[in-house]
């Protein structure tokens, strides 16, 4: 780009010195043979440092420039700088050493060729320093953001591999541990039948927060969720979902018991106790659950009534890593709005005169006319 600018300069220029017609138009091939050699060329398989013979090309044309404008070194500086930012981008520091001797060739030959001052000649004493200075800081913010980068791509796969490992890790002593629960099930007397139930309902909710780590691995790397949706009773999931809270927490529902709602039952099971437990763990009690229909679609709602979220939160509540603390790492409610986006809903907070309701919504079953 910057020499495919300079080249379009070049043929500007003629229309202000119609004389050196001849000697513009090569300087505007030359930039622009440059500008398609930058875009085509095989600059991978040349090496990391192969663009840099770019530069020393540009360097020549610059004094080519200069030339042709009888000496004129306006544009010839600016321009000089600018390939040294460009080449801080993208060269170690040794690199901008070693252009300093063609750059400085670049810019005092043609001054030479065409008789200029010693005042002017002296002009690359302040340019040439200061295009070097330049350079130099750019080079070092441009290997602190790579550096940055590598760092966060190390830990990115470390958290990867992390998630991997603990989601898949976990699943064989589970299944260990439902065998023998299921075993002494059998024997087991009526107190202890209720608490080995309320032991195997949790084994299955620990398997299905390791298929949710899955699940944030599989959104990073993928962008998307495969769902599998079909026609439930509303009442019945809420009831399902709601019998994993502990049986002293105060939560209640209220769900129309004829609105069959068209959802994924894992995923909206993972929707309701993630924000369950959200209400339960941030907010006071009572936490309402509601499961309602308009002329938008479905509507499931989650209220407590406890301080509320401030108003400069609630915007970036649902994104990764938005409000984890001491209780949590602030993964709980960005599955929430990946898992309703991927349903073809979205997710909300929103303030009321007691608390939070957390809103999610979703498309209604097709076919089905919304709900009076």
């Amino acid at each position: 780009m910057l020499f495919a600018v300079a080249g379009l300069l070049a043929l500007v220029g003629i229309l202000n010195d119609p004389l050196h017609t001849g000697r513009l138009l090569l300087v505007a091939a030359c930039d622009l043979t440059l500008a398609v050699a930058g875009l085509l060329g095989p600059w991978r398989r040349l090496g990391r440092y192969a663009p840099g013979f770019l530069g020393l090309a540009g360097f020549a044309v610059l004094g080519l420039s200069t030339w042709s404008f009888g000496g004129v070194a306006a544009g010839t500086g600016p321009f000089l700088v600018l390939l040294y930012a460009w080449a801080a981008l993208h060269f170690p520091r040794w690199i901008l050493s070693l252009f300093a001797l063609p750059a400085t060739l670049a810019y005092l030959v043609p001054l030479i060729m065409t008789g200029q001052p010693p005042l002017v000649l002296g002009s690359a004493a302040v340019l040439m320093p200061i295009a070097l200075a330049v350079a130099f800081l750019i080079e070092a913010q441009a290997r602190h953001l790579r550096d940055e980068r590598e760092r966060l791509s190390r830990i990115e796969q470390w958290r990867a591999a992390m998630i991997n490992t603990l989601a898949h890790d976990v699943r064989a002593p589970l299944g260990t541990v439902r065998l023998v629960l299921e075993e002494l099930e059998e024997t087991a007397t009526a107190p202890q039948t209720k608490m080995i139930g309320a032991a195997l309902r949790q084994t299955s909710r620990i398997a299905r927060l390791a298929d949710g780590l899955l699940d944030v691995q599989r959104i990073d790397s993928t962008g998307h969720l495969k769902l599998d949706r079909a026609p439930h009773p509303a009442h019945l999931l809420v009831k399902d979902a709601l019998s994993y809270v502990r049986e002293d927490a105060d939560v209640r529902a209220e769900v129309d018991e004829n609105l069959v709602v068209y959802v994924d039952k894992q995923r909206f099971e993972q929707i309701l106790m993630n924000l369950v437990t959200n209400a339960l763990r941030y907010g006071r009690p009572p936490v309402i659950v509601r499961f309602t229909r308009d002329a938008t679609g479905d509507r499931l709602e989650v209220r407590d009534h406890g301080p509320g979220i401030p108003d400069h939160l609630r915007p970036r509540l649902f994104g990764q890593f938005a409000v984890g603390g001491d209780q949590g790492v602030g993964l709980g409610l960005w599955i929430v709005r990946q898992l309703a986006v991927a349903h073809g809903g979205q997710a909300a907070a929103e303030a009321r005169e007691r608390g939070v309701a957390m809103v999610v919504t979703f498309p209604a079953p097709p076919g089905d006319q919304p709900q009076q």
